[in-house]
Parts: structure tokens; C-alpha cells; sequence
């Protein structure tokens, strides 16, 4: 590992983790993991609503607490990691979204965008360079994308400014050769670093977040048990056995790793996400994990399998923020059914 810059580790248990819950989270469950994180040594905790800086809505979700009190209850906690965020142009604002949760000490911010429109992070990493704030891209539903389109889109990301460019699985749809011939790629040609955001609908979480490593990059996200949309993500507590046994330099503590996810489960992670038949579809058919709930909701509204639902979600390339389109499907497999 010599030369090589140490592994920082991303924990997006108090972001990701808290699609689990319906963005749930209370203030209590928020303090105590921040001090469990903190403990374990990861470089950065992500708080938020699973959708990032002002996506609490009726449609997506509403969230127990306002990004200000998320954030806060986190920073209280924190002396070592830095608190990150994630912004998606769309959910989120300058005005009324990012100075303000500068304002609460956030460190770090994420800009993300759909893998083939990184443009539109444009305003926002630029702003965030300027002000001196840490910034990375991430690239979502990174499956979508060929290696060479997704290079060309992570290079607009660095020309604006980031310092990082983060590839999310958000459907849990890599495979080992997809995440080395992806990751491999950005980390042959960009001169920033590379990070991986893995879901587990396949089971691949933990091998894709190693192999992501194997391959470059530097910057690998976590959350406690897996605590994450749809089959979850990779969890902290094994990829932290993993870095231990493959002596992988980085600033977590395996047993502080393991104590953090023991927390979380205690507090707030009532059923350790699993893979069943609609995340396993979901990820065959390369479907956004946080598609999940609304699929189950429209599949037992219009008594429609929902590994149909999911399959033609997928035929048709939806992605986040098209949720309608669910109850359209659901709907015209139902209307096929009765004929």
C-alpha cells in the first residue's frame, strides 16, 4: 500500500439509512450513532433525509426533523469526523438549502446528479469551491452509464471543481467486472480521487466495496448493519472485518466499527435490511433501491406481482424522481391481467 493515499470511509448511516425508516430518524437515534461513528474513527457521517438537503416532502417523504435539526444533533457530536452532506439541484437550493446547513457546520458537501447529467451540479460545486468548502460529485445509477460516459461526465465534475467524484450503485446492480472496469477507468484518468457507494440487492455489497478498493478508490461508503433503501448497503461492520484482514490502511477501528452497527441496531434499525424476491428484482432489473416501498404500496393497490412492476421500470430506464411512473405501470399490468 505504499504510495497509495489511505482509505477514507463515508458512513451514510444517518442519510441512507434513513430511507429504512421513512426518514424517521429522531433526534436521540441521531446523537447517539454520530458519537458511535465518531468513535469508530470513519473520516465522514452523512446525516440528512435519505434524499439529501431538502427533499423532506409529501411525495419522497417527509422527514421527522428539518435538515437544521439533523445536522446539529450530529455536529454536537463530532470532534474528528467531519459531517457531510448530500445535494441533489432539484431537492436542493442554494438560498434555502446549503447556506443554511453550512451555517449548521456541515464540512463537506456531495453534489449528485443522474450519471448522464453531471451539468447541473455545476452551480453548486462551483459556489461551494469558492466559499471553501469541501465538495464531491457523485454520479447515481452509475450501472447506466458505459466506463467511457461515465469518465466523461466525472471529468465535467472535476473541471467544476471536486475534489472527489463518488460512483453510486443505486440500484445494487454492479458486478465485480463491472466495478473494476468503472472505478479502474476514473482512477486511470482523472487526477482527483475516486470513491464507491455500494447496495446490497444482489449480495455484492462488500465484494464490490473491496473490489472498488482493489481497483483505486479511495473513498468507500458504509452504513451500520446496512441500514439503506430497498436491500441496503454495504455495512460497516464488514467491511471493516474485510480492511482488517486485508490490513488496509485506513482511520477506522474494527472493534469501534462493530460496537457502531451494535448501536444501531439497538436504537433504530428494526429490521435488518435482507435481500428478498423484490430487491433481488430490483436489482436484476437495475431499478432504484428507494423504489422499493412505493413498488410494494402500487403492487397490493393494484394486485400486480411487483417483480412485474420492477421489471418494466427497468425495461423503460426510470430512475429517482419519477416515482409516478410506478402507478402507471402498476396500472397497465393490471389492466393486462384482466383481459
Amino acid at each position: 500500500m505504499s504510495g497509495v493515499p489511505k482509505l477514507s470511509i463515508c458512513d451514510t448511516t444517518l442519510r441512507d439509512g434513513n430511507h429504512a425508516v421513512g426518514h424517521q430518524l429522531g433526534r436521540a437515534d441521531i446523537s447517539a450513532y454520530a458519537r458511535a461513528a465518531e468513535a469508530a474513527g470513519v473520516d465522514v457521517v452523512e446525516v440528512g433525509h435519505g434524499n439529501g438537503l431538502g427533499a423532506s416532502s409529501i411525495q419522497v417523504g417527509m422527514a421527522a426533523l428539518t435538515d437544521a435539526e439533523m445536522l446539529r444533533a450530529a455536529k454536537a457530536e463530532l470532534r474528528t469526523a467531519r459531517l457531510g452532506v448530500l445535494s441533489i439541484p432539484g431537492f436542493a437550493s442554494v438560498e434555502r438549502d446549503l447556506k443554511p446547513a453550512l451555517d449548521c457546520g456541515v464540512d463537506e458537501v456531495r453534489v449528485g446528479a443522474h450519471c448522464t447529467e453531471a451539468d447541473v451540479t455545476r452551480q453548486q460545486v462551483t459556489m461551494l469551491r469558492a466559499m471553501g468548502v469541501a465538495v464531491k460529485g457523485m454520479l447515481l445509477m452509475s450501472h447506466m452509464a458505459s466506463a467511457a460516459k461515465l469518465l466523461e461526465q466525472a471529468r465535467l465534475m472535476q473541471g467544476y471543481g471536486a475534489e472527489a467524484v463518488i460512483l453510486m450503485d443505486s440500484a445494487g446492480a454492479y458486478t465485480p467486472e463491472k466495478v473494476r472496469e468503472k472505478v479502474g477507468e476514473l482512477v486511470e484518468h482523472l487526477d482527483i480521487a475516486v470513491g464507491f457507494h455500494a447496495h446490497n440487492n444482489l449480495g455484492m455489497s462488500v465484494v464490490n466495496s473491496m473490489t472498488a478498493i482493489e481497483a483505486g478508490a479511495t473513498i468507500v461508503d458504509v452504513t451500520a448493519r446496512g441500514f439503506g433503501a430497498g436491500a441496503g448497503n454495504a455495512p460497516i461492520e464488514l467491511v471493516a472485518a474485510n480492511l482488517h484482514v486485508g490490513q488496509v490502511e485506513t482511520d477506522i477501528q474494527l472493534f469501534g466499527a462493530l460496537d457502531a452497527a451494535d448501536v444501531a441496531q439497538e436504537r433504530f434499525v428494526k429490521h435488518v435490511p435482507t435481500n428478498d424476491s423484490v430487491t433481488i428484482a430490483s436489482g436484476i432489473a437495475g431499478v432504484f433501491s428507494g423504489f422499493a416501498a412505493p413498488v410494494r404500496r402500487a403492487s397490493a393497490r393494484f394486485g400486480v406481482d411487483p417483480r412485474r412492476i420492477l421489471l418494466e421500470l427497468g425495461n423503460r430506464r426510470v430512475v429517482a424522481g419519477q416515482e409516478d411512473t410506478i402507478i402507471e405501470v402498476a396500472m397497465s399490468l393490471a389492466a393486462e391481467q384482466s383481459h
